[in-house]
């Protein structure tokens, strides 16, 4: 029997929780100020989620737009914040000036993560060396899984990118999945599929209002018949 593809749902508040678990999504990403890319939500959102679904939730660490993790500290203080709300699992990732990983951050914000499992998120599509970002940061507790589209222009670029780190799977860096992210349309999914990827992110896709609308469990359950081959 095959693998079941993991979705995982981008998530603002209670209502796109519930409506993107009824339409088949596996995990939710929650986020807050999606203008600024995502950034981390309140401690109550966090609660209120957790209450209303059953599903793993995955917490943005992250308090400014772009990659830049400024105040260490301060990072450290919400995501000490976020373990007090009751998250288990946690989305981060910093690089500095050079577009190298900011390891010091990155390790700090880990260290009191607990062992909680987390994303590096698309910053590595950002990286000025993906394969030093992705070495540097092997052997830290609690990260399988890279959110990626392949390239920072989207998955239509990235497609060669995806294909070639997934096929070195099993590697030292290597051995996270891959969550494919950032430009996804369903018409990649039956490619990215065959070549063997099994993970897979929306944001926008889930909801047909745009932005400033809800998720729409119609949406999701479309991918999620996708992803199902249905």
């Amino acid at each position: 029997m095959s693998k079941r593809a993991l979705l995982e749902v981008i998530a603002l508040d209670v209502e796109d929780a519930v409506a993107a678990q009824a339409g088949g999504a596996d995990r939710l990403e929650l986020v807050t100020d999606i203008a600024a890319d995502g950034l981390t939500p309140s401690a109550a959102t966090v609660t209120g989620i957790r209450a209303a679904v059953d599903i793993p939730v995955r917490v943005m660490v992250r308090l400014a737009d772009g990659f830049v993790a400024g105040d260490a500290r301060r990072l450290v203080g919400v995501a000490e914040e976020m373990r007090g709300a009751g998250a288990e699992e946690f989305v981060l990732g910093f690089l500095d000036s050079d577009g190298a990983v900011d390891l010091d951050a990155v390790e700090r914000v880990v260290a009191v993560l607990g062992g909680c499992r987390w994303t590096f998120h698309r910053a590595i599509d950002r990286a000025a060396d993906r394969d030093a970002l992705r070495k540097a940061l092997d052997g830290l507790a609690g990260l399988d899984t890279y959110l990626t589209a392949g390239s920072a222009a989207g998955v239509d670029e990235g497609l060669p990118t995806l294909l070639a780190e997934a096929a070195r799977g099993g590697e030292p860096g290597y051995e996270q999945r891959v969550l494919v992210g950032g430009g996804l349309r369903l018409d990649h999914v039956p490619y990215l599929l065959s070549a063997g990827l099994d993970a897979f992110h929306i944001g926008g896709a889930a909801r047909p209002e745009g932005w400033t609308g809800p998720v729409s469990q119609t949406a999701v359950g479309q991918w999620r018949r996708v992803l199902d081959g249905v």
